[in-house]
């Protein structure tokens, strides 16, 4: 998969709290080539515990007295900055850079590059990207959390790659009730609400009406209405002796 092909860079992190938080972002998102840029806070306690589940990619971080090294294998380096800048080449907003992330990362590694906490990429770091990234924000307040930018980022790209296509999939495997089954239990519950004398059939009102609908949003697998019948006959066991 592309993602097995881009890399994460932090230039100068300045709290290793940032790093394991990044890292565990990576991880969420199935991203796991962590390299960090002239950092001397790793390892840090801190940064395992803000890890979580991403430890693995901590573990993994690759150390790098520069960014021209972190970056030196990659195809393409994407900078990423609060700002516009008045650079020479254009910058994308993320989303709209994904899918070029994506068709570079099928040929070699693509980095992903972001800046200190404080200061973010200097014009010189960028220097070194081929492309600029933007992740739109409030413009009254553009700033964001390094892992918070590192999580949206690879939330992107995985996106852009269909990495939670399975999960639609998943959803679509599943078993739905027919109209058949909807019917069936739609009949079971207004017998059992007679039977319990919730429903008067005298004086029904909008009761069933209501239900039908409630029935009809309702989503239901098979499964659920064999639950739910169930239920319902348990109830009526119970009302019989």
């Amino acid at each position: 998969m592309s993602l097995d092909r881009i890399a994460v860079v932090l230039c100068r992190p300045s709290h290793p709290g940032n790093v394991g938080a990044a890292a565990r972002a990576m991880k969420t998102m199935g991203l796991g080539d962590l390299r960090l840029v002239a950092t001397a806070s790793i390892p840090s306690e801190e940064a395992t515990a803000r890890s979580a589940g991403g430890v693995d990619v901590l573990e993994r971080a690759t150390p790098f007295d520069s960014l021209a090294e972190a970056i030196a294998d990659c195809v393409m380096a994407v900078g990423f900055t609060a700002r516009r800048r008045e650079l020479s080449h254009e910058s994308f907003d993320v989303r709209d850079i994904a899918g070029e992330v994506l068709e570079a990362a099928s040929k070699g590694c693509v980095a992903l590059v972001f800046g200190n906490e404080t200061s973010g990429l200097s014009n010189e770091e960028l220097g070194h990207c081929q492309r600029i990234a933007l992740i739109p924000s409030n413009p009254e307040y553009p700033s964001l959390n390094l892992a918070a930018a590192v999580q949206i980022a690879c939330y992107e790209m995985a996106v852009a790659a269909g990495a939670h296509d399975r999960l639609e999939r998943e959803h679509d495997a599943r078993d739905p009730a027919t109209v058949e089954d909807m019917e069936a239990l739609f009949r079971h519950f207004e017998d059992s609400m007679k039977e319990s004398g919730y429903l008067d059939p005298e004086r029904p009102g909008r009761l069933m009406e209501r239900l039908r609908r409630m029935l009809a949003r309702s989503g239901l697998e098979r499964s659920e209405v064999k639950v739910l019948r169930g239920m319902l006959e348990a109830f009526e066991r119970k009302m019989r002796r």
